[in-house]
């Protein structure tokens, strides 16, 4: 069991308790500290032979969880503590305690494709521009949760720099666009619920480019509503297997919810199959 200690608000120690006592395994504890987590948690699945590994935390937990497994398939139970949750809210994974480690020890399984970003794995959603410089703002805060999200949401939108150039290149074409934000997505939804890219899914070989023109509120709304039908004058869509994206000037950049220092070129490339979650 991976645990991220500055994850959302829970109390770590009561979840720890009541996971224990749904099963008769033996569970290993291991709390992230943000110094070589990637390869402590490398060295202990070397050691052990385990049947699952339970992630609390957010994307990023479950990123370096993915990231830490190399060769090892083992698969994933999703304990959904982080600001966002995108993947367990795309993975339809409940967000009341009884029913996610239900799910997380339960054995209903299916395999999902990642992304590789810049030789880093993303398994949600990864962007730039508008919502990677909130992610930043919000990391550089000291509220946690998703009311820390929101205290830095209005300064973000006063301060953030406007829309970007971006050249996008496939195998086939070159193509220029223009916008606030560029998403890469190997989901339909962000962990708020908003759903982005409604006929996306997580396992069909390939992700989606999300192109956001404009910051235009009543298409913002409309990303709340199932049925609704989003502007292609707000939003750009176009699916992709492997494609390399240039700005002129650097951008703010994250992945999974993860803030990474601005950059001004993108390789992704579609990982079918990399990751087996319990949902």
């Amino acid at each position: 069991m991976v645990i991220n200690p500055i994850s959302g608000d829970e109390d770590k120690d009561h979840l720890i308790d009541l996971v224990k006592s749904k099963t008769d395994k033996e569970i290993d504890i291991f709390k992230t500290s943000g110094e070589e987590d990637c390869k402590k948690i490398s060295q202990q699945l070397e050691q052990n032979d385990y049947e699952r590994i339970l992630v609390a935390g957010g994307d990023g937990t479950i990123k370096l969880v993915a990231e830490s497994m190399d060769s090892h398939q083992i698969p994933i139970g999703i304990i959904p503590l982080g600001s966002a949750n995108g993947l367990a809210t795309d993975l339809n994974i409940p967000l009341e305690e009884e029913a996610y480690i239900n799910i997380a020890l339960g054995e209903n399984k299916r395999t999902i494709d990642a992304i590789n970003i810049n030789d880093e794995l993303c398994l949600h959603i990864s962007d730039l521009g508008l919502n990677a410089e909130l992610i930043k703002e919000y990391q550089n805060g000291k509220v946690r949760g998703k009311l820390g999200y929101a205290l830095k949401t209005i300064p973000t939108l006063f301060k953030n720099q406007g829309a970007f150039n971006f050249t996008i290149i496939t195998d086939e074409k070159e193509i220029h666009r223009y916008g606030i934000m560029l998403a890469i997505a190997n989901s339909r939804k962000f962990g708020t619920g908003a759903i982005v890219n409604k006929n996306g899914k997580i396992d069909d070989g390939i992700f989606e480019l999300l192109i956001f023109k404009s910051l235009d509120v009543i298409e913002i709304l409309k990303t709340l509503d199932e049925e609704a039908e989003i502007s292609p004058e707000f939003l750009e869509i176009i699916p992709s297997k492997k494609v390399k994206i240039k700005t002129v000037k650097k951008i703010d950049f994250q992945i999974d919810g993860e803030y990474l220092e601005s950059t001004n070129e993108i390789n992704a490339e579609i990982l079918p199959n990399r990751l087996t979650v319990f949902c």
